[in-house]
């Protein structure tokens, strides 16, 4: 179906997205920390990354712009549960913003919809 990479530093959320994603059929990978996530994307060239955007002290929308600058045409969902992000100016270089939430039936659609195109 596709390669996703999760990045995500909440581990309950990490493992539970991880699991969902394959029962789809997606390969996935998964990284705890933006350093993380840029040496698993260049191992592992992933379709689509899943980007939470509060990494511990790391500030997600620097790991977006390094994730873009590795591979501009991949899409990038930005995955968090702040709002106010959404207005920065910086997550417009993702292709889609998603408030996180126990159901992650929105964030599968928008993966196959992302990933169709």
């Amino acid at each position: 179906m596709g390669k996703v990479l999760i990045v995500e530093d909440e581990k309950n959320l990490l493992e539970l997205y991880r699991m969902e994603l394959e029962e789809e059929g997606y390969s996935v990978a998964t990284a705890e920390s933006g350093e993380a996530a840029l040496r698993v994307s260049e191992e592992f060239q992933p379709d689509l990354v899943v980007l939470d955007l509060k990494l511990g002290e790391e500030e997600g929308l620097r790991v977006l712009s390094d994730l873009k600058y590795q591979n501009r045409e991949r899409p990038v969902i930005l995955n968090t549960a702040y709002n106010h992000y959404k207005h920065d100016f910086s997550s417009w270089a993702a292709d889609a913003y998603l408030i996180k939430s126990g159901d992650i039936s929105e964030l599968k659609s928008k993966i196959r919809e992302l990933l169709a195109n």
